[in-house]
């Protein structure tokens, strides 16, 4: 598939004006029902563009030069187009909750004048508004969002009573017919935290002119980032003794996240005149390890099997599987079975970084928005913890959705990895959840996924390679010991089928 690229000189200021951060799910919901969403009042809508491409290199992706200031004034006049394409990149690395944005800029870097004034309460007109923005439908299921503004908050204009306000903006989301998208209540948005990857309750993002990394939304009520004192707009000049100057939000992520059982983080802070150094605990809700394995077998030809099961991509799945596989190559395995069964998903970024530690610097998945802008997502180079040699197979099922799906695409698609078992679950779209100032938070369906190849897999899901009859155990995932039985897997025929005569790699 050919795009046009980006001509980079984008600007990390336009992420404070688009977006804070938040965190990007890519996991088979099951919502209650669909809800509302809303056209801008800020600004005039925006027409489609022909399909524009920009690649990033998992986490280390917007370097200089390269894609660093991928922000830079959203790509001198294609601001309108790839304002969604830049916001997204900051959403899927960053964990934090992101407020309203302020009206987008123009090229000179001056704030657009808005069209009509947002007059309701406040996380109202935040909804309201990040619909507008980034939401993937851009027809508002057929709806006029200026309209639907006025519809649904008529009653509330002069409410303070935030059950009525947060059940007329669970309407509007309502009205965008999309199951996936929907009103978070605050004890599900804390539940949603578990994505959290830096653990003090800090967003962190670029300031609009000095592009120094700043603290850019209050810290979470009672988190290590609010004890301490640190308030929005302070100036956050290093992170562990590491310079922030020149880098982006995404390097600093990265850096904290090499080191996820760190226990502290100390930022340098500049406060109006005031320096200190901060000094804080991470602190992260309880979560599980999604990842269990063992030596399955050991065949008389002497391959030794890994068996590798992984429920869930949250925050510790990509630690917790480079810990296994470590074990597993210490134990010299030679083969390995990837069991994604029954995994609805995730964090998206989780399973780009998973497809590295399997391949280095491929195409793992291209993430298109409304506005048909799109991002390519590449793994990291050199971070292949298994001999590019070894056959993997990965188990599917109807229930492995959505990350578990971009992980199977971009492995197969590259020729690393043959799918072993039923047809997928089918859910090709992205999520993004962004905090509102008054607690609550809000599920958006803001971009599809295609896989290296194209492929569009909404709805339709990931058709295995190899049937669940001919390679996989009777007993489903979850049985210990039985669901986990590698012996029917073929592995000199998942080398043949991943060799360069069968198979053709996307990049």
């Amino acid at each position: 598939m050919m795009m046009k690229p980006l001509p980079f000189a984008i600007n990390v200021s336009i992420v404070a004006v688009v977006v804070s951060s938040s965190i990007v799910l890519c996991q088979a919901f099951t919502p209650p029902a669909a809800l509302s969403r809303s056209v801008s009042l800020t600004s005039p809508t925006l027409a489609p563009s022909p399909r524009r491409s920009t690649e990033l290199t998992s986490t280390r992706a917007i370097r200089r030069n390269h894609y660093d200031d991928c922000f830079k004034d959203i790509c001198d006049g294609f601001f309108s187009q790839t304002l969604f394409a830049s916001a997204l990149a900051a959403s899927i690395f960053l964990s934090q909750p992101v407020f309203a944005a302020d009206p987008p800029s123009n090229e000179d870097g001056t704030q657009q004048t808005p069209t009509s004034k947002l007059n309701g309460p406040p996380a109202y007109d935040e909804a309201w508004g990040l619909v507008k923005k980034y939401a993937l439908d851009q027809k508002y299921n057929g709806q006029d969002w200026d309209e639907a503004y006025r519809k649904y908050s008529k009653d509330i204009s002069t409410s303070t009573d935030e059950g009525q306000i947060m059940k007329a903006t669970s309407n509007l989301i309502g009205s965008l017919g999309d199951k996936y998208s929907r009103v978070l209540d605050k004890d599900s948005y804390a539940r949603i935290q578990k994505f959290d990857l830096i653990g003090v309750g800090v967003t962190l993002m670029p300031h609009p002119t000095s592009k120094e990394i700043i603290v850019g939304a209050p810290p979470v009520q009672d988190s290590a980032a609010f004890q301490a004192g640190i308030k929005v707009g302070d100036a956050v000049l290093a992170v562990n003794g590491v310079d922030t100057l020149g880098r982006t939000a995404f390097d600093i992520i990265d850096q904290i996240s090499e080191n996820p059982d760190a226990g502290i983080v100390t930022f340098t802070i500049r406060s109006g005149d005031e320096y200190r150094d901060v000094t804080m605990k991470r602190e992260f809700l309880e979560v599980k390890d999604p990842v269990s394995y063992r030596v399955s077998e050991t065949r008389a030809d002497g391959t030794k099997v890994g068996y590798v099961r992984v429920s869930e991509f949250n925050s510790r799945v990509k630690p917790s599987l480079e810990a296994a596989l470590r074990d597993l190559e210490s134990q010299q395995v030679s083969a390995y079975v990837l069991d994604l069964r029954g995994n609805p998903g995730g964090a998206f970024q989780s399973a780009v970084e998973i497809a590295g530690l399997f391949m280095s610097d491929k195409l793992a998945t291209e993430v298109v928005d409304g506005n048909d802008v799109a991002l390519k997502f590449r793994t990291s180079k050199d971070k292949v913890m298994i001999d590019v040699s070894d056959p993997v197979a990965i188990w599917v099922d109807g229930r492995s959705a959505s990350a578990s799906e971009v992980l199977s695409g971009a492995l197969r698609d590259n020729c690393r990895a043959v799918v072993m078992g039923d047809q997928t679950f089918g859910k090709g779209l992205v999520q993004a959840v962004y905090g509102l100032k008054n607690g609550y938070g809000l599920v958006l369906t803001v971009a599809k996924y295609l896989t290296p190849d194209g492929t569009d897999i909404n709805k339709v899901g990931i058709v295995p390679d190899v049937s669940k009859e001919d390679a996989l155990p009777s007993s489903p995932g979850f049985v210990p010991f039985f669901g986990s039985d590698t012996s029917r897997v073929d592995f000199n025929d998942v080398k043949t089928r991943m060799s360069s005569g069968m198979c053709s790699t996307v990049d």
